[in-house]
C-alpha cells in the first residue's frame, strides 16, 4: 500500500530510489522466488550487504516499498547491492526504472490466462521492459526457447544457463506438454535432441536453424537426488565444480543454475555462490518442510501445469507411500481460470509410480479437483473433500505416512497459518 501511494505521487520514484544501487532483477513464470533466495544468499556469502523484496511483494508498489524502506529521508539507498523478484506482467515498466546491471529470465510457460494472456503476450512484456535497461546484462535460460528469443532482437551482453545432454533424462522428439511446440522465427515445429521438462531442452528448427545456445553455465550431470536435495556437476566456463543443491527436484536444479550464472554475471566469485547453493533455506511453500506428522510434511506450491508436472514428477521419483493435500483456489492471485488442471498429469497418481494412500482436497474449487483425479483414474475411495483447515491440520498431524500439499498461491496463504500455529516456523515475510 505504501509503494502505491508513492507511484501515484510520483510515478518515477522507483528510479529515484534505485539510483546508485547494482540490481539483479529476476523475473519468469516459474522459479523466481527460489531463484532470488539463492542470488540473495551468494551476495551475503560474498560480504555484500543487499536488500530484497523476500515477502513476495514482487510487482512495482511492491518493489516501490521496499526500496523506500531502505532509503534515507533525502532518497539515498543505504545498501549498494538488491535482489529485485519481479512479476513477468510489471517487468514492462519496473525493468527501465530500475535499470539494473543484470535481469535473470528463468523460463515462460502458460500461466494465469486471465491475467497475463497468452505466454507471447508476456514474452513481450518482458521484452519491452529490457529494451529500457540496454546495459542490463541477460541470463538467459538457454533451454527455454522462449526466453532464448530475447537475444534474438535485444542489443543486450547475455550469458546463458541450462541443463546439458548428460544431466537430463535420455528422451527425444516432442515434449509431452509445451507451450512453445514451433519456431517463434519460421513456426516450423521444433525437433529436441533431449526434453528436460515441458518445452524445455534442446531444441532447434530444421528449417531457419534457430536452436538452443550453448551454454556458460550448465549442469552438465546430476550424481544423486532424494527428498532433500540433488548432488550435480556444474560447468561454470571450462571449470567442472561439484555442487549441492538444498532442495530437491529438476526444476530447482534449473533455479540454481540460473541464480548462479546470475552471481557471476554480476561479477562475483564462484565460491561463494557455490556456497549458497548448498545453504538456502526457501519457505513459503517452495519445498517447505514442517515438523508434521510421523513423516513429516512438505509444501510444494502450484500455479500452471508445467510447475504442477513437476511437483507430480517428483512425487513419483519417492520411494515411500504418502498422502497428498490439494488446495485450489480461483481468487485473483491464483488466476480465476482453474482449467489448467486438466492439462497436469495428475494420471500419475493413479500408476504405481506415486504411492498413494490418500488424496485429499480442499479450497474453493475442490470439487473441480475431486472430477478431475477421478477422471485421472484415481479411486474414489482415495478421494476425501474438506474445506475445515483446522481440521485438515489435525489430520496431517495424525499421518502415518509423509504428508505431500499441494496448494494454489492463497490457498497457501490461508493454510500455512495453521501449520504454523501448530508446529511453529516464520511468517512468509520472513522467508
Amino acid at each position: 500500500m505504501p509503494g502505491r501511494w508513492a507511484l501515484k505521487l510520483c510515478p518515477e520514484l522507483p528510479s529515484a530510489l534505485a539510483r546508485g544501487v547494482n540490481i539483479l532483477v529476476i523475473t519468469g513464470t516459474n522459479g523466481k522466488t527460489t531463484s532470488s533466495h539463492i542470488a540473495e544468499e551468494a551476495l551475503k556469502a560474498a560480504g555484500v550487504d543487499c536488500l530484497s523484496n523476500r515477502s513476495g511483494a514482487n510487482l512495482l508498489s511492491g518493489i516501490t516499498t521496499e526500496l523506500a524502506m531502505n532509503c534515507t529521508l533525502t532518497g539515498v539507498c543505504r545498501k549498494k547491492w538488491a535482489v529485485i523478484e519481479c512479476d513477468e506482467a510489471a517487468a514492462r515498466r519496473a525493468i527501465g526504472l530500475l535499470q539494473p546491471r543484470a535481469v535473470l529470465v528463468t523460463n515462460l510457460f502458460r500461466d494465469q490466462l486471465d491475467r497475463y494472456g497468452e505466454v507471447m503476450h508476456t514474452l513481450e512484456n518482458i521484452r519491452e521492459g529490457i529494451k529500457n535497461a540496454p546495459d542490463a546484462t541477460l541470463v538467459l535460460n538457454a533451454d527455454c526457447s522462449l526466453t532464448s528469443s530475447l537475444a534474438l532482437e535485444l542489443p543486450n551482453r547475455v550469458r546463458w544457463y541450462g541443463m546439458d545432454a548428460g544431466a537430463a533424462a535420455p528422451s527425444a522428439g516432442k515434449p509431452q506438454l509445451s507451450d512453445a511446440s514451433r519456431c517463434i522465427r519460421c513456426k516450423t515445429e521444433y525437433v529436441y535432441d533431449y526434453v528436460t521438462y515441458g518445452h524445455l531442452g534442446a531444441f532447434r528448427c530444421p528449417r531457419c536453424g534457430y536452436s538452443r545456445q550453448r551454454t556458460d553455465v550448465a549442469i552438465t550431470a546430476i550424481r544423486a537426488q532424494d527428498a532433500d536435495g540433488s548432488e550435480v556437476t556444474l560447468r561454470d566456463g571450462d571449470d567442472l565444480l561439484e555442487a549441492r543443491i538444498n532442495l530437491p527436484a529438476t526444476y530447482n536444479i534449473y533455479n540454481a543454475a540460473g541464480a548462479f550464472a546470475s552471481v557471476r554475471a554480476l561479477g562475483f566469485d564462484a565460491a561463494p555462490a557455490l556456497q549458497a547453493l548448498g545453504s538456502f533455506r526457501c519457505g513459503f511453500g517452495r519445498m517447505e518442510k514442517f515438523d508434521l506428522g510421523a513423516g513429516g510434511t512438505r509444501v510444494m506450491l502450484v500455479k500452471n501445469p508445467a510447475g504442477c508436472d513437476q511437483v507430480l514428477h517428483f512425487l513419483s521419483s519417492l520411494q515411500d507411500r504418502a498422502e497428498l493435500v490439494l488446495l485450489l483456489n480461483d481468487r485473483a492471485a491464483d488466476g480465476t481460470d482453474v482449467s489448467w488442471i486438466w492439462d497436469a498429469d495428475f494420471e500419475t497418481l493413479a500408476e504405481e509410480a506415486v504411492k498413494l494412500e490418500r488424496a485429499v482436497l480442499g479450497g474453493t474449487r475442490a470439487w473441480d479437483l475431486y472430477l478431475r483425479l477421478k477422471y485421472a483414474g484415481v479411486p474414489e475411495d482415495k478421494l476425501d473433500v474438506t474445506r475445515d483447515y483446522e481440521a485438515l491440520t489435525e489430520r496431517i498431524a495424525a499421518a502415518r505416512v509423509p504428508v505431500y500439499v499441494m496448494p494454489t498461491y492463497t490457498a497457501l496463504l490461508e493454510f500455512r497459518p495453521y501449520l504454523l500455529k501448530k508446529c511453529g516456523g516464520t511468517d512468509f515475510w520472513e522467508g
